[in-house]
């Protein structure tokens, strides 16, 4: 009997281990020039293999599926920076994809919707650098259920942003998108976190006011140095037909 509950438990976490299977492309896309005029930018992640964005440009679109910041993008004419656009696509599975997940889908929607070219490069530039400040990691690691994701509010007198859920690599990502210059992860940290960051709403770019809160109520600290940045340079796009 012991033999057989011993098979039985090691079948189990064999299988407990399998890494998740997700879909490398979309099996309906559709790309549409927003009409609506609204200032408000949104693009997220929904169960069954959805992906949803509204009055996001192309670069946005391509630092989302590159994991790039949008600075590290090169070449290409004005209107990828400029043109918005509403996008629904859905990939063949019931799961909620996460960013990383959906990024060779979100590559290969942008590559056929507008014709894109491009190849990669590193050179040496100015990042950023994430790394663990001197008085200890302040955020806690994430339990239980919550939809990963990353979000920013603004109101009575300060900036929020909140994390639910994240990976260090992930929120290094989204501070290149407010940064407008990479910002690399060497916390050498690999768990899942929560948290929440506020500063004054004097100061709703990132800097000063920014990087202290992270250093403050994180214990993350960002620091200006040199390194490898890895840019993509369009060599070829389209706008994308009517569909």
């Amino acid at each position: 009997m012991r033999c057989t509950f011993a098979l039985i438990f090691t079948t189990a976490a064999l299988s407990f281990a399998q890494p998740r299977v997700v879909p490398q492309t979309f099996d309906v896309v559709s790309i549409k020039p927003n009409v609506a005029g609204s200032v408000s930018h949104r693009a997220t992640n929904l169960p069954g293999g959805v992906f949803s964005a509204t009055n996001v440009s192309l670069e946005s679109l391509m630092s989302r599926a590159f994991g790039v910041a949008e600075a590290q993008i090169e070449g290409g004419p004005g209107w990828i920076g400029s043109d918005e656009y509403d996008v629904e696509a859905r990939a063949n599975t019931s799961v909620e994809m996460t960013t990383e997940e959906a990024g060779p889908a979100l590559q290969a929607m942008v590559a056929d919707g507008f014709e894109l070219k491009f190849h990669r490069e590193t050179k040496q530039g100015q990042i950023y650098s994430l790394t663990i400040a001197k008085g200890g990691l302040k955020m806690r690691e994430h339990t239980g259920d919550g939809r990963p994701g990353i979000s920013m509010s603004t109101g009575g007198g300060k900036v929020e942003i909140q994390g639910t859920s994240v990976r260090m690599a992930r929120l290094a990502e989204y501070l290149s998108a407010r940064a407008e210059r990479p910002v690399v992860d060497h916390t050498g940290l690999t768990g899942q976190y929560d948290f929440v960051v506020e500063w004054a709403d004097d100061d709703m770019h990132m800097g000063t006011s920014e990087f202290a809160a992270l250093q403050e109520q994180l214990g993350l600290k960002v620091e200006a140095t040199k390194g490898p940045i890895e840019t993509i340079t369009i060599d070829g796009v389209q706008k994308p037909s009517a569909n």
